[in-house]
C-alpha cells in the first residue's frame, strides 16, 4: 500500500506513460493523511490558521511540493485513458471542472498497450515504468 502512495514521488516529473487508478488514488489518500496529520500538529504548535486563516505553513509547503507529482500522475491517469495529458485542463472550468476530472479519475484505463505505452494492469508484467 505505501509502495503505491510514494510511486508518484518516484516518479516526480514523469509527464510520460501510464498510472493505474490504484496509484492516483492511494498518492491521494497518502497526500490527505499527511496533510490532515501536520494540521493536527499545527493545531498543537498554535500554528494553525496562519496562512489564507486556513492551512498552517507546514501543510502549505507540503502541499506545494506535491504540485508537480499531483498534476504528473494526473496526466498519466489521462495517459491511461488513451487522451491528452492537457484534459488535466478541465479542472479549472468553474463549478463543474473538478467534477469531471473526479469523473475521468474512476474511469478504467484502455485494456492492453495504447499511444502512451503497455498497459500498467498487464498480467503479462509490464513495466510500471515504462
Amino acid at each position: 500500500m505505501l509502495e503505491w502512495m510514494l510511486m508518484p514521488l518516484r516518479r516526480y516529473a514523469d509527464f510520460s506513460g501510464r498510472s493505474r487508478r490504484k496509484e492516483y488514488w492511494m498518492f491521494l489518500l497518502g497526500v490527505v493523511i499527511v496533510a490532515v496529520v501536520l494540521g493536527f500538529i499545527e493545531g498543537i504548535l498554535g500554528i494553525n490558521g496562519m496562512v489564507g486563516g486556513v492551512y498552517g505553513p507546514l501543510t502549505v509547503i507540503f502541499l506545494l511540493l506535491l504540485i508537480i507529482p499531483g498534476i504528473a500522475v494526473q496526466v498519466r491517469r489521462f495517459h491511461d485513458q488513451d487522451k491528452s495529458g492537457w484534459f488535466v485542463l478541465l479542472g479549472l472550468i468553474p463549478f463543474v471542472g473538478g467534477l469531471i476530472v473526479l469523473v475521468f479519475m474512476c474511469l478504467e484505463g484502455t485494456k492492453g498497450p495504447n499511444r502512451f505505452g503497455p498497459d500498467p494492469k498487464d498480467p503479462a508484467g509490464a513495466e510500471v515504468f515504462s
